[in-house]
Parts: C-alpha cells; structure tokens; sequence
C-alpha cells in the first residue's frame, strides 16, 4: 500500500512539474485539492497509528503529571490550539492545516479509544508533523513533560474557562516552573531558572 500511495504523490508531483511552477499554488491561504487533502490525511493517520501502536501508556489521573501538562500546554500550546475562553490568536488563524481545537472535541468515554489516542497523542507531540506548525517537543523535553502535556489535552474536552484557569493557576502554585522535565531529547531534567 505505501508503494502504491508513493507512486500516486510521484505522479501527481511530476504532473504538477509537467504543467508548470503556476499550477498548484503552496501558499497557505489557498486549501490542497480534495484528493491532495485526504491522501495526507490517510499518510499522516496510517503512520501515526503504525508508529504509536506500542506505546505504554502511564497512568493519566496522576494529579502532578496533569499540573505539569496544564503548564506546559499554556505555555507552549494555547497559541495554536488555543485555551478555553481565547480567542483565535493571529498565528491560530494562519495555519493551514488547522491546528485541532481540543477544547471544542466531545469527551471520549471509550477506554480503548482514550489509550490509542494517548498514544497518538504523544508520538505527535514527541516528534512533531511535517508540513504542519506542529513542533517536535521531544527535541526539549522528556517523555514525562511530554506525557502531562498528553493527558491536559485529553482532559480538555469540552472544558470551561473557568476549570481552565483554575487547573492553569492551581499548576502555577504548585512551582512548576515552565523549566521542569525539559531535556535535550533526552530522559533527564534540568532547568531553565
């Protein structure tokens, strides 16, 4: 199947060479075909899913993990993927692909899908998308701040702003430095003070 999907792109990009630079238009501002849109979007799942498959997931529930996560989450996420209450912020606007909008997702209730979400989660946010804004934040920070940040955002379905900003504040008073679990790819902490 990957050759197949390989020899598809080849094709199609050695169409678009064969017509001319003007034929598909790469600014962000103008949407990929819908062919061009659900091929990523089948690459990106498929290699997500293959790649996260294996994952052991910790337990969530973990109350310092969680204060970790609603930190790091403010401080690095909410500018793309937004808070509960924000608005749209001028880089949240110009993305293209959008970024999800956790807050806006309805609650999963299945344990199952919860766990392969948790993996995705974090393979994501380890290793980041290509041709997206999503950053690779394994690159600076450990599995753990990597796990917090996993189990904030699958505890932000359909949260308030209000259990936002408590959850943010209650963090904050428990000295999480933004500079805690960061590390160079590596499994080790230092900090930034």
């Amino acid at each position: 199947m990957k050759i197949i999907v390989s020899l598809i792109l080849v094709s199609l990009m050695l169409a678009i060479i064969a017509i001319g630079p003007s034929a598909y238009n790469i600014a962000a501002t103008e949407k990929h075909w819908g062919i061009t849109e659900k091929i990523i979007e089948w690459v990106r799942e498929s290699s997500i899913k293959a790649r996260a498959r294996d994952l052991a997931v910790p337990s969530l529930q973990d109350e310092e993990l969680l204060a970790q996560g609603a930190e790091h989450y403010d401080a690095m996420c909410s500018i793309c993927h937004l808070a509960p209450g924000a608005e749209p912020t001028e880089l949240s606007i110009g993305l293209y692909p959008q970024a999800p909008i956790f807050h806006q997702r309805e609650p999963i209730n299945d344990q199952a899908k919860k766990l392969e979400l948790a993996r995705a989660h974090f393979w994501v946010i380890k290793n980041g998308l290509k041709m997206t804004a999503m950053p690779a934040w394994g690159l600076s920070h450990d599995d753990q701040a990597i796990w917090g940040m996993v189990a904030f955002v699958l505890k932000l379905n359909h949260m308030k702003p209000e259990e936002y900003q408590s959850l943010i504040k209650a963090a904050q008073d428990h000295d999480h430095s933004h500079g805690h679990g960061h590390g160079h790819g590596h499994n080790h902490e230092h900090s930034d003070d």
